[in-house]
């Protein structure tokens, strides 16, 4: 079970979910918003009063593209980027009590039974206040559904084995930078570091020896393909990753990266796994 914030965001961990799919496991995607204050890369295929029911459709077609067994959308409102008005809106995921959306998500791990758990870092990737309330209310959900006394209306307790934060190495983010350049894309080591709700600069990689998992993707690089082009309002059609053919975006990512946060490590030590289920 992926639980993510935003319509598109499944795209960074499309590979593993497509590969998961591709070998019978049941892949299940969790969206939290429904990215209605979002970008729109291309104004002839949304409006601001459109592009939460545009994004569904996007939402649908990726989620088909990557093999995903089962779709949930949480429904709450966009809560924009960091330190915008849209952090405030009463509706959004932002602003959203606490125990009432950890309630929602226990029920769904309680009846969709995960032994995995993936959800964004707890820095929200990139600050982003809808990925950082992913990552809260994902980890204490995690906890809580293996807990019977802990929201007793929400089925019976049920225990997943393994909980993950993504991740992108700092040699990642560094070869991804210099890829980027030679196909003509801004240099991102260059821009300022995002900052999240308080101000504080956000780190956009995790240590290398802080990475406890890699999952081979390059086979999948069609379907990642696919799904990032099921998100036209996101990605315009110059974007360095809209615009490579299927065999760059193998090149590019052939691995996606994770942090282990609870659970047995399927590894010897100073060793990565190669599978999010190793040692269950």
């Amino acid at each position: 079970m992926a639980i993510l914030a935003h319509p598109d965001d499944e795209v960074f961990i499309g590979g593993t979910l497509a590969h998961y799919s591709g070998n019978d496991v049941r892949t299940v995607l969790v969206t939290a918003t429904s990215g209605d204050v979002g970008e729109i890369r291309d104004k002839s295929l949304a409006t601001p009063e459109t592009l939460a029911s545009v994004r569904a459709k996007e939402l649908e077609s990726a989620a088909k593209a990557l093999g995903i067994d089962k779709l949930i959308v949480l429904g709450y409102r966009d809560s924009g980027m960091a330190r915008t008005e849209d952090n405030n809106h009463p509706a959004s995921f932002h602003q959203a009590e606490r125990d009432e959306a950890v309630e929602r998500v226990v029920r769904l791990i309680r009846e969709e039974r995960p032994d995995v758990v993936i959800t964004a870092n707890e820095h929200g990737d990139y600050g982003h206040p809808d990925h950082v309330k992913a990552n809260r209310v994902a980890a204490a959900a995690y906890k809580a559904a293996a807990d019977p006394s802990q929201y007793p209306n929400a089925g019976p307790a049920w225990r997943p084995r393994k909980l993950y934060y993504t991740a992108i190495p700092r040699s990642e983010m560094e070869r991804w930078a210099e890829m980027a350049k030679e196909n003509g894309e801004d240099g991102w080591s260059d821009r300022e570091p995002p900052v999240d709700v308080d101000g504080n600069p956000v780190p956009l990689f995790t240590p290398d020896e802080l990475i406890t998992t890699e999952i081979a993707v390059a086979s999948h690089a069609a379907q990642k393909h696919a799904a990032i082009h099921s998100h036209p309002t996101q990605f315009a059609a110059d974007n360095f990753m809209f615009k490579a053919p299927v065999e760059t975006i193998a090149h590019f990512w052939p691995y996606e990266y994770f942090r282990l946060i609870d659970g047995s490590l399927g590894a010897e030590p100073g060793q990565r796994e190669t599978d999010l289920f190793a040692g269950l």
